[in-house]
């Protein structure tokens, strides 16, 4: 074990042979004794990242641990650049460091579901009211019934749309005014009853009544009503020119994607597995605002939010969110059923992915969690029979692959060592 000092104690930063390639937010990081945990809890947590990063599947991990509102870990381990497959660690390869900014694709959802909610705590949309409402050229293909709590809970009946229609391809993600006319003008399906997990459309809705209604750029509201309240360096869709340098890069990793499950995940991406991952390292992905899709956030930054949730809204003595709002927006909307898009069972509330018993995205006997799944593996998530939230971001998508034992090892680890209150 190589240990590194903390304060007047020593903090263990896991395997002699990934200390060189580990990072550690020490003055961050709290006794685990003050926050109810032993140190060989949190060694065993650390120690499930640290497999997580030898499965290979992920060139970078960063990872950050609340218990009871304080940090318990704030570690990075791997290379943000220059490590990933079949990549030597030539001269322009860089370590990840804790405040490494890696995009969160889809566990962006939960911000835009919460400046929804907030929306709402503020007076200016209903939730519970149609979205033609706001936008009146919604109502192509029979969605003029739809609401806006139906697609915070992914059953708006238009989960996806046909970009290979569009003459630029999948680029055309990243144009906000086409996708916004290709939603409206796409039929619907059984809005309000069928479950169908909206990989990129809802967000676009979503965002677009928030401009609609407030008169605001989308990230503008984000920054007025979360990123500057929280006190955030990046939490913010798309990365500015000068902070690039310090993205994290994307890499596809694991197994070779194959039929059926590429059908499935291009479906769902409206893009090739390999495209998107690509797309996302480019300058114009950074450019975009893809509400449902890239937000850049560090593992702190994302565990903060979900902290912010845990502690009735109130973040450094401000009340951020309005208590009532928290409920709502983690509330169980659709019980556990199969949901048409990912091809699984899944449980949602207006806006995050609720945990299961025995076992579900956040671990076994997480019932009581909420948060949302990123591509691939991303994870941000609260849990508040464990008194924690976490972050959990990495950089190699990868679908098959020996990977998925060593994650859910991770979650089982992180469940068993937090005991339930």
């Amino acid at each position: 074990m190589t240990r590194t000092m903390l304060g007047s104690r020593l903090v263990n930063v896991g395997d002699g042979g990934l200390a060189h390639v580990t990072g550690v937010d020490a003055a961050a990081e709290v006794s685990p004794h003050a926050v109810g945990l032993s140190a060989s809890a949190v060694d065993s947590i650390w120690g499930g990242v640290e497999s997580l990063y030898r499965s290979g599947a992920f060139p970078a991990i960063t990872f950050c641990l609340r218990r009871r509102g304080e940090i318990v870990l704030n570690r990075s381990i791997g290379y943000g650049r220059g490590g990933g497959p079949g990549e030597t660690h030539g001269p322009y390869a860089r370590l990840a460091e804790p405040d490494t900014p890696i995009c969160l694709f889809s566990a962006s959802k939960a911000m835009t579901a919460i400046l929804v909610h907030k929306l709402a705590e503020e007076g200016g949309i209903d939730l519970g009211e149609r979205i033609s409402h706001y936008l009146p050229e919604f109502t192509g293909g029979g969605k003029h019934r739809t609401t806006i709590a139906q697609v915070l809970s992914h059953r708006g009946g238009f989960p996806m749309f046909n970009v290979a229609a569009a003459e630029s391809g999948p680029e055309t993600l990243l144009d906000w005014n086409r996708c916004i006319e290709l939603i409206c003008a796409a039929p619907a399906e059984r809005g309000g009853k069928r479950l169908a997990y909206h990989a990129i459309t809802g967000g676009f809705i979503l965002a677009e009544i928030i401009q609609r209604v407030t008169g605001m750029a989308f990230t503008e509201y984000l920054d007025t009503r979360l990123r500057q309240p929280l006190g955030m360096r990046y939490f913010t869709y798309g990365m500015d020119r000068r902070s690039r340098t310090r993205v994290a890069r994307n890499y596809v990793a694991g197994q070779p994607v194959r039929f059926p499950i590429s059908m499935l995940a291009r479906k769902a991406l409206s893009a090739d597995f390999e495209e998107v991952v690509e797309i996302s390292n480019s300058d114009y992905f950074m450019d975009a605002v893809i509400p449902a899709g890239n937000l850049y956030s560090t593992a702190e930054e994302l565990s903060r939010f979900y902290q912010m949730l845990l502690d009735d809204g109130v973040y450094g003595g401000r009340q951020v969110l309005a208590p009532e709002t928290i409920r709502r927006a983690v509330r169980p909307a659709v019980s556990l059923r199969f949901d048409h898009t990912l091809k699984i069972p899944m449980r949602y509330s207006e806006g995050f992915m609720l945990g299961v018993n025995p076992f579900g995205l956040y671990g076994p006997m997480t019932g009581k969690a909420y948060g949302h799944l990123g591509f691939m593996n991303i994870l941000g998530w609260a849990d508040p029979s464990r008194e924690l939230s976490a972050g959990l971001l990495v950089t190699g998508k990868a679908i098959l692959g020996g990977h998925l034992l060593a994650l859910g090892q991770l979650l089982s680890s992180i469940s068993w060592q937090c005991r339930s209150l």
